[in-house]
């Protein structure tokens, strides 16, 4: 007699899937993977490859955090994923010793990051996450996939269980409302700075580019193009919004903002508070770094060193109200000096958009958990301080943010610096222990008074004897 098939075993959920595959979701799969004891992890991009911010990796541009801000140091220096390490297989570790250099260049990092990508197991690129729910009778959350073929088109469904979902997909470019029309038009040259180096030659042959935005970025295109126009020739012009094209916050106090010591104050401080403090450390994040400034200073001055200014404008304070075509090649941007209350227009032929990204909102790909989750008065996920979204507790697994917590935690939320930081605090909180221990403190800045309790005040005092007694 032949034996009766017998059932298969249900499939053992993971203890981790990561959702994107960018620097934070690496980060921490790179330091789950030195977890003693091991833990089953996967982690799912739709993207081929691992790819951070191509359009930008301009030649020179280097990090704005120093070269231990990798995926793994600052919470285990000795993990074989460190940048160090990358150095040390290539074979270039003594070159880097002589260098002298404590700000990698971007296209080193994005370098060092496919080493890490290319070599760690469990990363699964081209996979689409498409739902997350939670699956009480397995007490795991089921996150159906997409397999995606060399051409981006569906090949396979898939379905992973785990006990705990790490959501980074990152963050999306930023388009004003009165661009979007023509940023998503395919024939007018309207571009984000996120695809600049893919439409560097076309913009080069343009007789007049504007560039929108006062960050690094912004600063970073404005210096490349001006660098490759000719002198007394180069027509470009660069408008902000805020009030000047100011440095970036880099002073050693001014950093301990992006430490984990801030990062706790801010969590606890009230949301509303939070949310009126958010937007006015703009400079602490969206500033420029002095030496860009000084770079395009520079550039601009050696060009007047024979007579004549450069054909370069740059203003600040400028909104751009409304925008539109003119004839089937110029751009017409309506603008407005924010200060000053005066209006003008400027006709040109290209414009780049050096205005930021947004958090990738996670309201679809989350859809399947949204009666579970907690929110705020605004409507956003609640964070706890493991970063963890706050869920009804019917729901016993955990669902892990990276760069989706800047109202909870702050302007270090999407920073390189806190990477392995925050990895790490997933790891002690998923497992319940501490397999990489945090330091208590991380700034010389207290952020806080101490919480000191009130003296105790009795209830009642009690009756006084008088000291005459009356007849």
């Amino acid at each position: 007699m032949t034996a009766a098939p017998q059932p298969q075993e249900p499939e053992l959920p993971h203890d981790l899937v990561g959702i994107g595959i960018g620097p934070f979701n690496l980060s921490l799969a790179a330091l789950a993977d030195g977890v003693h004891g091991g833990l089953a992890t996967a982690f799912y991009e739709q993207r081929p490859a691992f790819h951070w911010h191509p359009g930008l990796l301009i030649e020179g541009a280097t990090l704005q955090v120093p070269f231990l801000a990798d995926l793994v140091t600052l919470a285990d220096p000795a993990s074989p994923w460190s940048f160090l390490n990358y150095l040390r297989t290539r074979e270039r570790l003594f070159p880097f010793y002589f260098s002298e250099r404590f700000h990698i260049q971007r296209a080193e990092y994005d370098a060092y990051c496919r080493w890490v990508s290319d070599n760690l197991p469990g990363l699964h690129f081209g996979h689409q996450v498409d739902a997350v729910r939670w699956n009480a009778e397995r007490d795991a959350f089921e996150v159906d996939f997409t397999q995606l073929d060399a051409d981006g088109e569906a090949e396979a469904l898939g379905r992973a269980y785990t006990r705990n979902v790490a959501v980074g997909v990152g963050t999306q470019p930023y388009i004003p409302e009165p661009l979007k029309p023509l940023a998503e038009a395919p024939t007018v040259p309207v571009i984000h700075s996120s695809e600049y180096l893919a439409h560097r030659e076309g913009l080069l042959t343009a007789e007049h580019i504007t560039v929108i935005g006062s960050g690094q970025s912004g600063a970073e295109v404005f210096l490349d193009l001006l660098r490759a126009r000719p002198a007394g020739r180069e027509k470009i012009t660069w408008l902000a919004r805020t009030e000047a094209f100011a440095p970036m916050e880099y002073s050693k106090l001014g950093l301990e903002h992006f430490t984990p010591d801030y990062s706790r104050y801010f969590h606890a401080l009230p949301e509303s508070v939070r949310d009126d403090l958010g937007p006015r450390q703009w400079q602490l994040h969206k500033g420029i770094d002095a030496d860009t400034i000084a770079a395009i200073h520079d550039e601009l001055y050696r060009r007047s060193l024979h007579g004549g200014w450069p054909d370069a404008v740059l203003t600040p304070g400028v909104s751009v109200r409304t925008a539109g075509r003119v004839g089937t090649t110029k751009v017409e941007l309506h603008l407005e000096h924010l200060q000053q209350g005066t209006r003008s227009r400027l006709t040109t032929d290209a414009v780049v958009l050096a205005t930021g990204y947004r958090e990738r909102p996670l309201g679809q790909l989350l859809a399947g958990l949204d009666a579970y989750i907690r929110r705020d008065a605004a409507e956003r996920p609640r964070i706890d301080d493991q970063f963890r979204i706050v869920l009804d507790p019917v729901v016993t697994g955990s669902v892990y943010v990276q760069n989706a917590e800047r109202h909870t935690h702050g302007v270090g939320a999407p920073d390189l610096g806190l990477a392995a930081w925050r990895s790490a605090t997933i790891l002690n909180s998923l497992t319940g222990k501490d397999p990489y221990p945090m330091p208590r403190r991380t700034a010389f800045t207290s952020f806080g008074l101490e919480r000191r309790e009130a003296p105790r005040v009795p209830a009642q005092l009690p009756a006084l004897t008088p000291l005459v007694q009356g007849r």
